[in-house]
């Protein structure tokens, strides 16, 4: 089995953001040579997400009003008793969760039809990563 591991680095402009990442994954599978497997697609922060839906972008725009009803920012989390004041960005990833794990048939990314891969940053602007694991012969 081979195995390539490449990182895509992030600094949003802005506190929430959701990035179509499918080309960079897709270049990441390329690279690699391997024709049937797996890629794995993790954020490696825990204000962040990785999901699989459809590059739509009124559906982008409800997916983050409904994340913003389900854990809305407020003052009272305990966590910001910490310090801290995103709360409401780890409630965001949860929901999200962290990573993805798409197959590959004949070395291209094995979706549905409208499917691609977003990152969701929920604590931005600032530097985070997300790792790209591809694995497979």
């Amino acid at each position: 089995m081979k195995f390539l591991t490449e990182y895509l680095w992030f600094n949003t402009k802005k506190h929430r953001e959701y990035i179509n990442i499918t080309s960079e994954v897709e270049k990441a599978v390329t690279k690699s040579g391997i024709k049937e497997g797996m890629v794995l697609v993790s954020a490696m922060h825990i204000t962040a997400g990785v999901y699989v839906n459809d590059a739509e972008n009124g559906l982008i725009a409800d997916i983050d009003e409904w994340l913003e009803k389900l854990a809305p920012f407020k003052a009272d989390y305990r966590h910001h008793q910490t310090g801290e004041d995103n709360g409401d960005s780890h409630l965001k990833s949860i929901l999200v969760h962290h990573e993805v794990v798409v197959p590959l048939t004949a070395g291209k990314l094995d979706f549905g039809t409208w499917q691609q891969i977003y990152y969701a940053e929920f604590d931005g602007q600032r530097k985070k990563r997300v790792i790209v694991k591809v694995m497979g012969e």
